[in-house]
Parts: C-alpha cells; sequence; structure tokens
C-alpha cells in the first residue's frame, strides 16, 4: 500500500486480496485441480519462484493474505507462516546453515533456542556460541565459518537493546546473515528489516494474534534472504491452516490499538512499582533509566505490555514465588500478547550464560495486559504484602 499512509491505516487494508469483502474469507483446501496438464506442468515449473496456488501445504488464499500483510507491516519482500515461534525459528537456522558453519546467538534469546542449539544444532555439525545482549563482543567472537548472527531486541525477560545497524554493517562485512527475533516489536514498535537485519523471525501468538487463542511463527525476509527459507520451508513441510492463518489476520487489524493500551497500562504500573521500596528497578526500555532507552528512543516507536521486576537484594526467588501465589488477578503463564495479565519468575543466572547476574535482584516478569491498570496495581499491592511473609 502507498507509504503516504501511516502503519495503522496501511496494516487494516493488508492482505485482502478478494473485492468487495472486508474480511479475506477462509479457504480450507488441500488438492488444487488444475485446468490441464500445460497448466500443471507451468505451474510446477513456476513456484519455486513465484507465489502461485498449486496444493494447500505451499499455501491458499487464507495463507496468502496472511503473508500479504505481513510484509506490509515489516516492510520486507516475502513472508512465511509456521506452527509455532519456534518452529518458525528452527526453519531458519536451518534454512541457512549447514555442517561446519558457525552462528553467533545472542546471550538475551528464547531460552527453548538454547536446547534446540544443544540438541539439535550440534548433532548437525553446526558450531554455536553466545554473545553479550548488547553485541559489545560481537566483533571479537567472528570466526572465518561464522554464517549468521542471531539477534534478539530487546533481549528475553530483561530487554537488553543492541545497536542494530551497526550489527547489521558487521554482518555485511563479514558475509553473515543476520536474523533478528522481532516478537516484542512485532513489526509495529521495531523493523528490524528496515534496521538492515536480512531475516525478521515473530511468535505470531503474542501480539499479531492477540488473543491467547492461535499458535504461530512468521518469518519476513528480504530480496536476497528469501529463496533458502523458501526451500528450507518446503522441504520440511512446514504450513499453517487456513483458520489460523484467519485469526492472526484479524489481530493484526486491532494491534495499533492494542499496543496503544498495552503501553499506556504498563508505564501506569511501572511508575507504581519504581515507588515500592521491594523494588530495585523496573526492567523496560522505555523508561529513562533502563541502559537501552537511548537506543530504543532511536529505533523504537512505542513499547508494549512487557515489564521486569528486579527486587531488592535480600528477596529470594522463593519470596517471590510465594507473591505469585497470592495474585488475583495476575495469572502464572509462559506465553504473552494476549489481552490478559500474565507473570512469571526469570531465574536470570540460568537464563543467561555470558552476561553476569550474579549479585543482582531475583526477577519476575509481567505482562501488563487489558484490565484498568489500577485493578492491576492493587493486585501488585496486595501480592506484595507475601514478600514479608
Amino acid at each position: 500500500m502507498d507509504e503516504q499512509y501511516k502503519p495503522g491505516t496501511r496494516l487494516l487494508r493488508a492482505g485482502r486480496p478478494h473485492r468487495g469483502w472486508v474480511n479475506t474469507p477462509v479457504t480450507r483446501a488441500s488438492t488444487f485441480i488444475y485446468e490441464n496438464v500445460q497448466q500443471w506442468r507451468d505451474t510446477r515449473a513456476r513456484r519455486e519462484k513465484e507465489r502461485l496456488l498449486s496444493y494447500g501445504a505451499r499455501g491458499t488464499d487464507s495463507t496468502h493474505a496472511l503473508e500479504d500483510a505481513l510484509v506490509e507491516l515489516e516492510g520486507g519482500y516475502r513472508a512465511k507462516a509456521y506452527p509455532t515461534g519456534q518452529a518458525a525459528i528452527a526453519v531458519v537456522l536451518l534454512a541457512y546453515l549447514k555442517s561446519g558453519d558457525h552462528v553467533l546467538i545472542t546471550d538475551a534469546v528464547y531460552e527453548p533456542v538454547r536446547r534446540f542449539c544443544a540438541e539439535q544444532l550440534s548433532r548437525w555439525g553446526i558450531a554455536f556460541s553466545y554473545y553479550q545482549p548488547d553485541g559489545s563482543d560481537l566483533a571479537d567472537q567472528i570466526r572465518p565459518n561464522t554464517r549468521m548472527i542471531y539477534a534478539e531486541c530487546p533481549g528475553s525477560l530483561v530487554y537488553e537493546m543492541m545497536d542494530l545497524p551497526a550489527v547489521a554493517d558487521l554482518a555485511r562485512r563479514h558475509d553473515c546473515w543476520l536474523a533478528v527475533d522481532n516478537t516484542w516489536g512485532s513489526g509495529l514498535l521495531y523493523r528490524p528489516l528496515a534496521l538492515g537485519a536480512d531475516i525478521s523471525v515473530c511468535a505470531a501468538t503474542k501480539y499479531l494474534g492477540g488473543h491467547a487463542d492461535v499458535m504461530m511463527g512468521t518469518v519476513v525476509t528480504n530480496e536476497r534472504a528469501w529463496a533458502p527459507l523458501e526451500r528450507a520451508t518446503v522441504d520440511m513441510g512446514q504450513t499453517v491452516g487456513a483458520d489460523d492463518a484467519y485469526l492472526v489476520l484479524r489481530g493484526l487489524r486491532s494491534m495499533p490499538a492494542r499496543l496503544a493500551m498495552h503501553e499506556r497500562h504498563a508505564l501506569r504500573v511501572a511508575e507504581w512499582l519504581q515507588s515500592r521500596p521491594e523494588v530495585a528497578r523496573v526492567l523496560c526500555p522505555a523508561l529513562p533509566d533502563h541502559p537501552g532507552h537511548a537506543l530504543w528512543e532511536r529505533d523504537c516507536t512505542g513499547t508494549n505490555g512487557l515489564l521486569s521486576i528486579e527486587f531488592a537484594r535480600g528477596i529470594q526467588d522463593a519470596d517471590v514465588e510465594r507473591m505469585i501465589d497470592a495474585f488475583r488477578l495476575f495469572g502464572l503463564g509462559a506465553s504473552w500478547g494476549g489481552f490478559e495479565s500474565l507473570c512469571v519468575p526469570a531465574y536470570m543466572t540460568r537464563a543467561r550464560t555470558v552476561a553476569d547476574w550474579s549479585g543482582r535482584g531475583a526477577v519476575l516478569r509481567l505482562h501488563i495486559g487489558l484490565e484498568d491498570p489500577e485493578d492491576l496495581i492493587a493486585d501488585l499491592d496486595q501480592a506484595m504484602a507475601a514478600l514479608k511473609r
């Protein structure tokens, strides 16, 4: 859509290939019937480079509509959807790496990726190592066989920022792919491809879907990175159903309004938390005292519902767990990005292997949902009484 329009306007109109219908109809299909042998042969010859209807696993009207919207959202060349965010990450790592290659992984990575690297990449002869979440040691860690830098910005749990344009320049100089987990920014708050990345990965389960009722991962690439991803996606049989594609596409329409509300509520809760003696610091890149605030201000267009509390020294993990059990509104759940408020303890000495978290306070991650923030503050207030016990 014309770039003269604001992102929210473009997102409302992206992925609407059917004239007349506001919502793209759900196409549940597996088999595509060809008119004749010549059409069948021609389609099979062209479908590796063109997006054509040929078989349900390669896409339907529903998944193609979602892909179009994702390209509009992220500002990329082409897009693919996967059953989960972890599936999207796994395909990205395997699409661009082979035996003998090395990948640099941010120490702020989504934790299940660590297990995938240790148990899967190592089996296939792909070496990996971790670098500081802010990227400060990246240049010293590049090896002759390094083929990818894998980033997450802001990082999981405590939202470290990195200078992505500088990392992109480093990657280009060393002929590396730069892949970025963009789940925090979801294409609306942060656009890695515009900052120089080749590949943007997102857990659409979170803010893209927005209603805690669908699982999906997405990948959007620039033009030079597209072909390896397309081949790997087909070879690994990765696809999503039409109903899930419909739900994520529907969620995209309201994402700007939802994120704005998450931001207002989160900043109100953060303001209250900062006044509490139990809290050493509130971790959110939108807050001026966050170490990555200047980069957030330069590269992001807002924040979301994620906050983490670092508690004062003396408050132990067991104390935080009692606080969690005392919550009435905050649910204990591993995901986030839906309408509901959630919490999960973050054991940072296990979640980071390069960054030093020894001597720091216990951490609790919060997702601030769409409930009234004063009700959430009251819930936090009463739950904090458990810390004193």
